[in-house]
């Protein structure tokens, strides 16, 4: 076909149109990218993304969030706060977000009681906390701890060897109390023969009584209970001394020996040194076990379970977990040679580690509407050489939620990434290593050789 003057005057003029249509296009594209964003998170545990549990901190916010967040005027800076602060805007819209210089709006950064830079105001139902990191953990932590209409104070019983929630040391449980501080709750001790119990007690822990407790303070404790007090009772294998009366009220009767399971490949797979350490894989319907989905370890456990005689029982008990049908109590102490004997008092298996015990309170004992107590047989799951070990921490966090009667906010815990480092076995480092130092630089090299070659014998 013979192009005259009109044809490649059309073929110009269509050519003109569609340059200015795709300009266009490319500008409308550039200026809703610029108004509207779209964002996906592409890694392995949503780590870009608020996790469950602060998902479902927001749901029970009814009210508007307030977050002044004072920093320089550097745009890179304000452009990181607002991406991490719109994870909270995209699942609540009455989020009110201010990026303010504390250098400019002095009087607003003196009303906030903010001294530095990068501090951070979380405002919420006429309340504030001030804080100085903008992770998820520091933010959520804050929103819940001012969502919560009072505080609820933890009393860890001591003078018996109990667990200390101030001590550092693998039995001690100071990573927890750091923990269920930053949620909210304000954690003490108590010795009973030196003071009375306080009034504004939540929660009353016996963890690990190890030496009787006297019937003085006994009668505290069964006072509290009688009040209508919520308690976390837990208790490692041995006599339970004049503590059997706690057991006798709470209807509860606790098995002798340790509990074992000598179920060598389970072991194996989650790197168990001994049989007397159970793993806990399933775990019974309750709002404790919310959101757990992974294994919890107990060491040196006994059971415990509802002994219930009468019919009409003074509690609702509900199993927690059980050690698997593998295990069982061990009676006759633990040696090199674990062998099961019913003969010697030993008890098949599976066996109850934990109970939730509620009663629906009446008349004057408390302005609340259950009674809460939660007994596990075993103390050293909580403490600091466990604690971070599989779910550990989300099911002990769960419990005190749970005992001070914030089951909306149980399950919120915060994601790890497990996707920051890439495991290589030796092989795969070697075929790696060996392809981008010899077979790839190989390749280039007879690639612009045959380059060469065929360019010479034009």
């Amino acid at each position: 076909m013979k192009a005259n003057r009109s044809t490649r005057l059309q073929l110009n003029i269509q050519k003109w149109i569609f340059t200015i249509l795709l300009l266009f296009a490319l500008g409308m594209v550039a200026w809703l990218s610029h108004q509207h964003s779209w964002q996906t998170d592409m890694t392995a545990n949503k780590r870009n993304s608020l996790s469950p549990g602060s998902v479902t901190l927001l749901k029970t916010l009814p009210d508007a969030i307030t977050v002044n967040v004072y920093t320089r005027s550097d745009e890179t800076l304000r452009a990181a706060v607002n991406e991490i602060l719109n994870r909270y805007r995209r699942e609540k819209d009455d989020i009110t977000i201010r990026l303010i210089n504390p250098d400019i709006d002095i009087e607003m950064a003196q009303l906030d009681g903010v001294t530095q830079y990068g501090q951070v105001v979380v405002k919420y139902k006429g309340r504030r906390e001030v804080i100085t990191s903008l992770s998820e953990q520091a933010i959520s932590s804050a929103l819940l701890r001012l969502s919560r209409d009072s505080v609820s104070h933890l009393v860890f019983l001591q003078g018996h060897g109990e667990r200390d929630p101030s001590q550092s040391d693998n039995r001690g449980y100071s990573k927890l109390s750091a923990q269920l501080k930053a949620k909210g709750f304000a954690v003490s001790t108590v010795n009973l023969l030196a003071e009375s119990l306080p009034d504004d007690t939540d929660v009353l822990v016996i963890a690990g009584a190890g030496k009787p407790v006297l019937p003085g303070e006994l009668k505290h404790i069964t006072d509290f209970i009688a009040r209508g007090g919520n308690m976390l009772w837990l208790a490692d294998p041995g006599k339970l001394n004049t503590l059997q009366t706690l057991a006798d009220l709470f209807e509860l009767r606790f098995l002798d020996g340790i509990v074992v399971d000598n179920n060598v490949d389970l072991r194996k797979t989650l790197r168990i040194e001994h049989p007397a350490i159970i793993p806990v894989l399933e775990y019974y319907p309750h709002a404790i076990n919310k959101g757990i989905n992974y294994n919890t370890l107990f060491p040196l456990s006994r059971g415990v379970e509802p002994d219930i005689t009468g019919d009409d029982p003074a509690w609702q008990h509900a199993i927690l977990w059980r050690s698997f049908e593998q295990s069982w109590s061990e009676t006759a102490g633990l040696t090199d040679e674990i062998v099961f004997s019913s003969a010697a008092g030993d008890i098949a298996g599976p066996i109850t580690l934990a109970v939730a015990l509620e009663k629906v309170l009446t008349g004057e004992q408390q302005d609340k509407a259950s009674q809460r107590v939660v007994v596990v047989g075993d103390s050293d799951f909580m403490a600091n050489a466990y604690i971070g070990v599989g779910a550990n921490l989300d099911l002990a966090q769960n419990i005190f939620d749970w005992l001070a009667g914030d089951d909306d906010l149980i399950a919120i815990e915060l994601k790890n990434a497990p996707d920051l480092q890439l495991q290589l076995s030796d092989t795969a480092t070697m075929l790696i290593g060996a392809g981008f130092l010899i077979v790839l630089p190989v390749l280039l090299l007879l690639a612009g050789t045959l380059i060469w070659l065929r360019r010479r014998n034009r």
